[in-house]
């Protein structure tokens, strides 16, 4: 894992600009820095910046940007596969002269006449540039699920990008403007609306999509797909033989993701997710594991007694990471300045103390059980998705249908998804993505209209809310959050769940699999029985990484009404009334502190990159009513 940052364009940038880049990207690579410069016969120019955190190799050989013949590469990530494609690279006679996953991966690159095909043998995490000097040409790209960031920014004299927007605006000796659009769409329709659009935080910013290249040379630009997920279920699959697929592939998910010079920490809550891969790396494949767990006293989050159990059942290492007040409001602020953008919810300012504890006990890389939901089944709604998918068997609805009724539908407050038949009578029901949108709506001063969308990858309702979660939803906002939460304490973040083979393995498993007695994770648990502790595999209740909003903020303390109610432009925005009249409460509800959450986001965002009121006014705004 490192920083990458690069500019391909028209003429050298001033050594000022790439001397603060540099400066900018140390947390991301403290272990060492490198650059690379050159200008093309035909006036095309290159820049290429990466700062190391050594994690395979960590003699200087593993140094970046790394050459071989005339490409030249900078990479941030991790190839978990490099020791079988390295095999497979000797085999045809190449002599490679480092033990690092970065010589394997140039090289696979620089010899291949299709990027695409390189690309689909690479089992890992990446955003790369690879510079072919002969050429003249550009290679940028990104793994398949978007693990790793890499910001673009288009501009009438080149093209910028770099795994954070600071790196980009240090290149270009100016920040763009902020995106008030997005912000908007944030304080409207909460996070999950943030990656359908193409829209960054800032205005013309875009993120290179996820499973995409894109080839920068003197005939212009073009981006292609290497990578689709194929939805088609294998009906001949039964439970076992479903059970048996996904434990192998995660088990060699696992196997591949602790390949490391350096020791691994696991992130660890009272969940199957975490405590699949920490059992399976620690009974199965002998890992000497240290989980670490935030533990809040609010009851709705805490997860201490089922956390401890598993510690005590699995005999590993443990460090609780309490949450706390002290501090909150200027630690925020230092948070969305190293997101350059809003922090997306509360779990996400819980998980960079967590980084921080990971980092202060001498850890370099985390291991998280990100994606197990959007793979296995794990929402509320997946239940009622699940429950019209087995419509069709009149059996198999009639004892999902009381399964459910028994074991889940207890545990679910919202109204929106106590409706078994919800999906039966209506297929299109999504009201509870954007839930409190209309009210969130009601409170800005700049009125926003934008429909739900999703996009097709399945004919299978369930299914196709899973890869909308997957791809656009959720898992893009987890990766982005936990990569600068990671990165900011100098630790690499994997997440086993995110693995081809794997998550093609779970693609291809019927829905009514997916389910069994009223538990999601059917497959998963049982996958992991005998492995992860007893206690864990059959705990129903849904809590996942969560933490109470109100466990780090006092709505009633002056200092945080203060701050909140502030002058700011986000009150071009927001109307500062509808703020005053939460926190005129007695008890602030969960939806409106998670309102105020994003407001006080927004707010510290505005300030800091914006600079002024007179620039983010009501009338030049793209959404403003007529």
């Amino acid at each position: 894992m490192c920083g990458i940052a690069g500019y391909y364009g028209a003429a050298p940038l001033p050594d000022e600009n790439l001397a603060r880049c540099r400066e900018l990207m140390h947390h991301r690579g403290p272990d060492g820095h490198g650059a690379y410069s050159h200008v093309h016969p035909s006036g095309r120019c290159v820049h290429l910046l990466h700062s190391r955190l050594a994690i395979l190799d960590l003699s200087p050989k593993g140094a970046q940007p790394m050459r071989h013949g005339d490409s030249i590469l900078c990479y941030n990530g991790e190839l978990y596969n490099y020791l079988e494609l390295k095999s497979g690279l000797e085999d045809r006679g190449k002599r490679l002269d480092t033990t690092s996953d970065t010589e394997v991966l140039l090289r696979l690159l620089a010899e291949a006449p299709d990027p695409a095909r390189a690309l689909n043998r690479c089992e890992g995490m990446w955003a790369l540039a690879l510079y072919d000097e002969k050429e003249g040409s550009l290679l940028l790209s990104r793994d398949r699920f978007g693990e790793k960031p890499l910001l673009v920014w288009d501009t009438p004299e080149g093209v910028y990008f770099g795994s954070e927007m600071k790196f980009l605006a240090a290149l270009r000796g100016t920040w763009p403007a902020p995106d008030r659009e997005q912000c908007l769409r944030f304080l409207a329709h909460g996070y999950k609306a943030l990656y359908k659009v193409e829209n960054t935080w800032f205005r013309g910013v875009r993120d290179l999509p996820a499973a995409t290249f894109r080839i920068l040379d003197g005939t212009g630009s073009r981006e292609r797909r290497y990578w689709r997920l194929a939805t088609e279920t294998d009906v001949s699959l039964d439970f076992e033989e479903a059970v048996r697929r996904a434990r192998e592939s995660l088990i060699r998910s696992v196997e591949l993701r602790l390949r490391a010079d350096v020791p691994l920490a696991f992130c660890l809550s009272g969940g199957v997710d975490s405590n699949a891969l920490a059992s399976l790396a620690a009974i199965k494949l002998g890992y000497d594991v240290h989980g670490f767990t935030v533990m809040d006293d609010d009851g709705r989050y805490d997860e201490s007694e089922q956390v401890l159990a598993s510690v005590a059942s699995l005999g590993i290492r443990h460090t609780p990471v309490r949450v706390r007040r002290d501090g909150f409001l200027d630690n925020l602020r230092e948070l969305v300045r190293a997101h350059d953008g809003p922090v997306a919810t509360i779990s996400y300012y819980a998980h960079w103390l967590l980084m921080q504890a990971v980092a202060e006990n001498g850890y370099k890389i985390s291991i998280s059980g990100t994606a197990a939901d959007e793979l296995f089944t794990g929402y509320y709604d997946h239940h009622l998705l699940y429950l019209a998918s087995v419509a069709g068997d009149a059996k198999l609805h009639a004892r999902s249908l009381a399964a459910w009724q028994k074991t889940m539908l207890p545990m679910v407050r919202n109204p929106l998804l106590r409706d078994p038949d919800a999906y039966v009578r209506d297929p299109g029901r999504r009201g509870h993505i954007f839930d409190g949108a209309d009210k969130n709506k009601a409170r800005l001063r700049v009125p926003f209209t934008e429909p739900f969308t999703e996009l097709r990858y399945s004919d299978s309702l369930l299914r196709n809310r899973m890869c909308n979660e997957l791809f656009q939803e959720v898992i893009p906002v987890i990766l982005r959050e936990d990569d600068l939460n990671a990165m900011y304490w100098s630790v690499e973040n994997r997440s086993p769940f995110l693995d081809r083979n794997l998550v093609e393995t779970c693609a291809a498993i019927p829905d009514a699999l997916l389910m069994r007695n009223g538990y999601a994770k059917a497959v998963l648990r049982e996958a992991v029985r005998g492995i992860a502790p007893d206690n864990i595999v059959n705990e129903h209740r849904k809590v996942g990484f969560n933490a109470a909003i109100t466990s780090f903020l006092d709505f009633s303390d002056s200092e945080v009404r203060d701050a909140v109610l502030a002058d700011s432009p986000v009150f071009d925005m927001v109307r500062r009334e509808s703020v005053e009249e939460i926190l005129g409460r007695d008890t602030v509800a969960n939806d409106d502190a998670k309102f105020l959450f994003a407001v006080l986001n927004v707010k510290f965002f505005l300030e800091q990159f914006q600079g002024g009121r007179s620039a983010f006014s009501i009338e030049d705004n793209p959404q403003r009513a007529n």
